[in-house]
Protein backbone atom coordinates (compact mmCIF):
# COMPACT_ATOMS: atom_id res chain seq x y z
CA UNK A 1 0.00 0.00 0.00
CA UNK A 2 1.01 3.56 -0.63
CA UNK A 3 0.18 5.66 2.42
CA UNK A 4 0.35 9.45 2.64
CA UNK A 5 0.08 12.37 5.05
CA UNK A 6 -1.35 15.54 3.54
CA UNK A 7 -3.38 18.69 4.12
CA UNK A 8 -6.66 19.17 2.26
CA UNK A 9 -9.57 21.57 2.74
CA UNK A 10 -8.02 23.06 5.84
CA UNK A 11 -7.40 19.76 7.63
CA UNK A 12 -4.50 17.35 8.05
CA UNK A 13 -5.36 13.97 6.59
CA UNK A 14 -4.09 10.41 6.50
CA UNK A 15 -4.80 8.51 3.33
CA UNK A 16 -3.83 6.02 0.69
CA UNK A 17 -3.36 5.83 -3.04
CA UNK A 18 -6.27 4.68 -5.17
CA UNK A 19 -4.97 4.64 -8.71
CA UNK A 20 -4.20 8.23 -9.62
CA UNK A 21 -6.24 9.64 -6.73
CA UNK A 22 -5.94 9.95 -2.96
CA UNK A 23 -8.51 8.67 -0.47
CA UNK A 24 -8.88 10.02 3.05
CA UNK A 25 -8.91 7.11 5.52
CA UNK A 26 -11.69 8.65 7.60
CA UNK A 27 -13.83 9.23 4.50
CA UNK A 28 -13.42 5.57 3.58
CA UNK A 29 -14.33 4.44 7.10
CA UNK A 30 -17.53 6.50 7.07
CA UNK A 31 -18.50 5.15 3.67
CA UNK A 32 -17.97 1.61 4.99
CA UNK A 33 -20.17 2.38 7.99
CA UNK A 34 -17.35 1.62 10.37
CA UNK A 35 -15.65 3.64 13.06
CA UNK A 36 -12.22 4.69 11.99
CA UNK A 37 -9.31 3.52 14.08
CA UNK A 38 -8.22 6.19 16.57
CA UNK A 39 -5.31 7.33 14.41
CA UNK A 40 -4.48 11.01 14.10
CA UNK A 41 -1.24 10.61 12.18
CA UNK A 42 1.05 8.08 10.52
CA UNK A 43 2.81 7.11 13.75
CA UNK A 44 -0.58 6.22 15.28
CA UNK A 45 -1.31 4.04 12.26
CA UNK A 46 2.07 2.35 12.47
CA UNK A 47 1.59 1.71 16.19
CA UNK A 48 -1.78 0.10 15.41
CA UNK A 49 0.25 -2.73 13.88
CA UNK A 50 -1.44 -5.51 11.97
CA UNK A 51 -4.89 -4.23 12.92
CA UNK A 52 -4.14 -0.89 11.31
CA UNK A 53 -2.82 -2.54 8.15
CA UNK A 54 -5.89 -4.78 7.90
CA UNK A 55 -8.14 -1.76 8.23
CA UNK A 56 -6.39 0.11 5.42
CA UNK A 57 -6.41 -3.02 3.21
CA UNK A 58 -10.16 -3.35 3.76
CA UNK A 59 -10.68 0.34 2.99
CA UNK A 60 -8.69 0.08 -0.21
CA UNK A 61 -10.66 -3.00 -1.31
CA UNK A 62 -13.93 -1.21 -0.53
CA UNK A 63 -12.90 1.80 -2.59
CA UNK A 64 -11.85 -0.40 -5.52
CA UNK A 65 -15.32 -1.99 -5.54
CA UNK A 66 -17.27 1.22 -4.81
CA UNK A 67 -15.48 4.00 -6.62
CA UNK A 68 -18.37 6.46 -6.27
CA UNK A 69 -18.96 5.86 -2.55
CA UNK A 70 -15.87 7.76 -1.40
CA UNK A 71 -14.54 11.16 -2.40
CA UNK A 72 -11.54 10.90 -4.69
CA UNK A 73 -8.94 13.61 -4.06
CA UNK A 74 -6.74 14.93 -6.83
CA UNK A 75 -3.12 14.75 -5.59
CA UNK A 76 -2.42 18.13 -7.21
CA UNK A 77 -4.95 19.73 -4.83
CA UNK A 78 -3.22 18.74 -1.59
CA UNK A 79 -0.26 20.02 0.39
CA UNK A 80 1.93 17.01 1.00
CA UNK A 81 3.43 16.41 4.43
CA UNK A 82 6.35 14.05 4.90
CA UNK A 83 4.72 10.63 5.37
CA UNK A 84 5.93 10.49 8.98
CA UNK A 85 5.80 14.07 10.22
CA UNK A 86 7.53 13.90 13.60
CA UNK A 87 9.61 10.73 13.98
CA UNK A 88 11.55 10.52 17.22
CA UNK A 89 14.73 10.31 15.15
CA UNK A 90 16.05 10.20 11.61
CA UNK A 91 19.29 8.26 11.28
CA UNK A 92 21.48 8.65 8.20
CA UNK A 93 24.03 6.01 7.22
CA UNK A 94 27.22 7.79 6.16
CA UNK A 95 29.37 6.83 3.15
CA UNK A 96 27.26 3.70 2.69
CA UNK A 97 28.29 2.80 -0.82
CA UNK A 98 31.06 0.71 -2.31
CA UNK A 99 32.08 3.57 -4.61
CA UNK A 100 33.10 5.61 -1.57
CA UNK A 101 35.68 3.04 -0.48
CA UNK A 102 38.35 4.37 -2.80
CA UNK A 103 37.96 7.85 -1.29
CA UNK A 104 38.47 6.67 2.29
CA UNK A 105 41.84 7.42 3.81
CA UNK A 106 40.82 5.64 7.01
CA UNK A 107 37.43 4.42 8.18
CA UNK A 108 35.94 1.95 10.67
CA UNK A 109 34.71 -1.48 9.61
CA UNK A 110 31.15 -0.82 10.75
CA UNK A 111 28.33 1.50 9.68
CA UNK A 112 28.71 5.14 10.63
CA UNK A 113 25.55 7.14 11.21
CA UNK A 114 24.36 10.60 12.18
CA UNK A 115 21.02 12.13 13.22
CA UNK A 116 18.77 14.64 11.50
CA UNK A 117 16.01 16.37 13.49
CA UNK A 118 12.34 15.99 12.59
CA UNK A 119 12.31 19.76 11.97
CA UNK A 120 14.45 19.14 8.87
CA UNK A 121 11.61 17.27 7.15
CA UNK A 122 9.52 18.72 4.35
CA UNK A 123 7.02 16.93 2.13
CA UNK A 124 6.70 16.34 -1.60
CA UNK A 125 6.52 19.68 -3.44
CA UNK A 126 7.50 21.52 -0.26
CA UNK A 127 10.16 24.18 -0.60
CA UNK A 128 13.80 23.54 0.23
CA UNK A 129 14.84 26.87 1.73
CA UNK A 130 18.49 27.91 1.62
CA UNK A 131 20.03 31.10 2.94
CA UNK A 132 22.91 32.76 1.14
CA UNK A 133 25.16 32.30 4.17
CA UNK A 134 24.76 28.51 3.97
CA UNK A 135 27.21 28.26 1.11
CA UNK A 136 27.04 25.23 -1.16
CA UNK A 137 24.22 22.71 -0.59
CA UNK A 138 23.66 19.60 -2.72
CA UNK A 139 21.16 16.71 -2.81
CA UNK A 140 21.73 13.08 -1.86
CA UNK A 141 18.93 10.75 -3.05
CA UNK A 142 18.34 7.93 -0.58
CA UNK A 143 16.09 5.04 0.36
CA UNK A 144 14.34 5.67 3.68
CA UNK A 145 13.42 2.72 5.91
CA UNK A 146 10.49 3.35 8.27
CA UNK A 147 10.47 1.34 11.50
CA UNK A 148 7.28 -0.44 12.52
CA UNK A 149 7.79 -1.41 16.16
CA UNK A 150 9.85 -0.57 19.19
CA UNK A 151 13.04 -2.61 19.20
CA UNK A 152 16.57 -2.91 20.55
CA UNK A 153 19.40 -5.38 19.85
CA UNK A 154 17.87 -6.65 16.61
CA UNK A 155 19.76 -9.42 14.83
CA UNK A 156 20.25 -8.96 11.09
CA UNK A 157 18.27 -12.11 10.32
CA UNK A 158 15.25 -10.61 12.12
CA UNK A 159 15.62 -7.04 10.88
CA UNK A 160 12.75 -7.07 8.39
CA UNK A 161 10.38 -7.96 11.23
CA UNK A 162 10.76 -4.41 12.55
CA UNK A 163 10.42 -2.66 9.16
CA UNK A 164 7.05 -1.10 8.34
CA UNK A 165 7.85 0.26 4.91
CA UNK A 166 9.94 2.49 2.70
CA UNK A 167 10.01 6.03 1.36
CA UNK A 168 12.33 8.45 -0.42
CA UNK A 169 14.51 10.91 1.49
CA UNK A 170 16.67 13.57 -0.14
CA UNK A 171 19.47 14.03 2.38
CA UNK A 172 20.40 17.64 1.67
CA UNK A 173 24.02 18.31 2.57
CA UNK A 174 25.70 21.65 3.19
CA UNK A 175 29.33 21.08 2.25
CA UNK A 176 30.28 24.66 3.07
CA UNK A 177 28.88 24.41 6.59
CA UNK A 178 30.63 21.07 7.08
CA UNK A 179 33.94 22.73 6.23
CA UNK A 180 33.21 25.69 8.50
CA UNK A 181 32.51 23.34 11.42
CA UNK A 182 35.61 21.19 10.93
CA UNK A 183 38.04 21.08 13.84
CA UNK A 184 41.62 19.78 13.77
CA UNK A 185 42.73 19.43 17.35
CA UNK A 186 44.23 17.28 20.08
CA UNK A 187 41.63 15.14 21.88
CA UNK A 188 42.38 13.97 25.40
CA UNK A 189 42.17 10.25 26.21
CA UNK A 190 43.22 8.12 29.19
CA UNK A 191 46.63 6.61 28.52
CA UNK A 192 46.55 2.88 27.82
CA UNK A 193 49.56 2.22 30.04
CA UNK A 194 48.28 4.45 32.86
CA UNK A 195 44.55 5.29 32.76
CA UNK A 196 44.98 7.82 35.56
CA UNK A 197 46.84 10.04 33.10
CA UNK A 198 45.74 11.54 29.79
CA UNK A 199 47.42 11.74 26.41
CA UNK A 200 46.78 13.97 23.42
CA UNK A 201 45.61 12.34 20.17
CA UNK A 202 45.42 14.35 16.95
CA UNK A 203 41.94 14.23 15.41
CA UNK A 204 39.76 15.82 12.72
CA UNK A 205 36.10 16.44 13.58
CA UNK A 206 33.07 17.95 11.87
CA UNK A 207 29.67 18.11 13.50
CA UNK A 208 26.58 17.37 11.41
CA UNK A 209 23.89 19.49 13.11
CA UNK A 210 24.01 22.37 10.62
CA UNK A 211 25.16 20.76 7.41
CA UNK A 212 22.74 17.82 7.62
CA UNK A 213 19.96 19.03 9.91
CA UNK A 214 19.01 22.58 8.95
CA UNK A 215 15.31 23.23 8.30
CA UNK A 216 14.05 21.66 5.04
CA UNK A 217 17.22 19.56 4.65
CA UNK A 218 15.10 16.39 4.74
CA UNK A 219 12.59 16.28 1.87
CA UNK A 220 10.67 13.01 2.24
CA UNK A 221 7.83 11.29 0.39
CA UNK A 222 5.49 11.35 -1.34
CA UNK A 223 4.55 7.90 -0.05
CA UNK A 224 5.22 5.47 2.72
CA UNK A 225 5.08 2.18 0.81
CA UNK A 226 4.43 -0.82 3.04
CA UNK A 227 7.12 -3.49 2.98
CA UNK A 228 4.88 -6.12 1.36
CA UNK A 229 5.15 -4.11 -1.88
CA UNK A 230 8.97 -4.00 -1.77
CA UNK A 231 10.18 -7.63 -1.82
CA UNK A 232 13.86 -6.67 -1.91
CA UNK A 233 14.98 -3.14 -0.93
CA UNK A 234 18.39 -3.84 -2.47
CA UNK A 235 17.11 -4.10 -6.05
CA UNK A 236 15.80 -0.56 -6.50
CA UNK A 237 16.94 1.96 -9.10
CA UNK A 238 17.61 5.48 -7.81
CA UNK A 239 17.65 8.57 -10.01
CA UNK A 240 18.05 12.24 -9.20
CA UNK A 241 17.56 15.31 -11.37
CA UNK A 242 18.70 18.88 -10.78
CA UNK A 243 16.36 21.02 -12.83
CA UNK A 244 15.99 18.73 -15.87
CA UNK A 245 19.48 17.27 -15.80
CA UNK A 246 20.11 13.75 -14.55
CA UNK A 247 22.84 14.00 -11.91
CA UNK A 248 22.64 10.54 -10.31
CA UNK A 249 21.65 7.13 -11.67
CA UNK A 250 22.28 4.61 -8.97
CA UNK A 251 21.09 1.40 -7.32
CA UNK A 252 20.47 0.25 -3.77
CA UNK A 253 22.43 -2.87 -4.74
CA UNK A 254 25.61 -0.89 -4.05
CA UNK A 255 25.13 -0.37 -0.33
CA UNK A 256 28.17 -1.33 1.69
CA UNK A 257 25.89 -2.13 4.64
CA UNK A 258 22.45 -3.41 3.59
CA UNK A 259 19.26 -2.73 5.55
CA UNK A 260 19.55 -5.71 7.97
CA UNK A 261 23.15 -4.93 8.90
CA UNK A 262 22.34 -1.24 9.38
CA UNK A 263 19.44 -2.03 11.71
CA UNK A 264 21.49 -4.55 13.66
CA UNK A 265 24.30 -2.06 14.24
CA UNK A 266 22.10 0.93 15.10
CA UNK A 267 20.05 -1.04 17.63
CA UNK A 268 23.21 -1.98 19.52
CA UNK A 269 23.16 1.65 20.68
CA UNK A 270 19.67 3.10 20.14
CA UNK A 271 16.15 1.90 20.70
CA UNK A 272 14.10 2.38 17.56
CA UNK A 273 10.48 3.47 17.89
CA UNK A 274 7.54 3.20 15.48
CA UNK A 275 7.93 5.81 12.76
CA UNK A 276 11.68 6.23 13.15
CA UNK A 277 13.48 6.67 9.83
CA UNK A 278 16.78 5.23 8.65
CA UNK A 279 18.12 6.92 5.52
CA UNK A 280 20.36 4.37 3.86
CA UNK A 281 22.88 6.60 2.15
CA UNK A 282 23.54 7.52 -1.45
CA UNK A 283 24.21 4.47 -3.62
CA UNK A 284 26.61 5.32 -6.43
CA UNK A 285 27.00 3.60 -9.75
CA UNK A 286 28.78 4.79 -12.87
CA UNK A 287 26.09 5.40 -15.42
CA UNK A 288 24.07 7.94 -17.34
CA UNK A 289 24.64 10.97 -15.14
CA UNK A 290 26.85 13.47 -16.97
CA UNK A 291 27.97 15.30 -13.84
CA UNK A 292 28.28 14.63 -10.14
CA UNK A 293 25.42 15.47 -7.82
CA UNK A 294 28.05 17.22 -5.68
CA UNK A 295 28.14 19.99 -8.29
CA UNK A 296 24.39 20.63 -8.00
CA UNK A 297 24.78 23.56 -5.60
CA UNK A 298 21.20 24.70 -5.04
CA UNK A 299 22.30 27.80 -3.12
CA UNK A 300 23.97 29.03 -6.29
CA UNK A 301 21.88 27.42 -9.03
CA UNK A 302 18.45 26.94 -7.44
CA UNK A 303 16.13 24.03 -8.24
CA UNK A 304 13.92 22.10 -8.52
CA UNK A 305 15.19 18.70 -7.43
CA UNK A 306 13.55 15.37 -8.26
CA UNK A 307 14.28 11.91 -6.87
CA UNK A 308 12.77 8.68 -8.18
CA UNK A 309 13.13 5.20 -6.65
CA UNK A 310 11.64 2.07 -8.17
CA UNK A 311 8.15 1.45 -6.77
CA UNK A 312 8.28 4.38 -4.34
CA UNK A 313 7.31 7.21 -6.66
CA UNK A 314 8.81 10.59 -7.44
CA UNK A 315 9.77 13.18 -4.82
CA UNK A 316 9.98 16.71 -6.21
CA UNK A 317 10.89 19.90 -4.39
CA UNK A 318 11.36 23.50 -5.52
CA UNK A 319 14.16 25.59 -4.04
CA UNK A 320 13.89 29.07 -2.54
CA UNK A 321 16.94 31.13 -1.67
CA UNK A 322 16.77 33.85 0.97
CA UNK A 323 19.44 36.49 1.09
CA UNK A 324 20.06 38.75 4.11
Amino acid sequence: MKLASFRYNGGDRLGFSAGDKLVDLEDAARAMGRPVLPVANMIDLIEAGDGGLRFVHEAREFVSRNRNAVAQIDPTDVAWHPPVRRPSKILGIALNNTASDERKISAPEHPMFFMKPASSLVGHRGEIVVHGYYGSVHPEPELAVVIGKECRHVKAENAYDVVYGYSILNDMTGNAMRAEDRVHYYALYPRKDDPTQVERIEQHLSYAARYKGSDTFGPMGPWLVTKDEVPDPHKLEVRCWHKDELIAEDSTAYYKYPVPQAIEFITRFHSLWPGDVISMGTAFRPGGAKRSLHTADITKFGGPLRVEITGLGMLENPVRRIDP
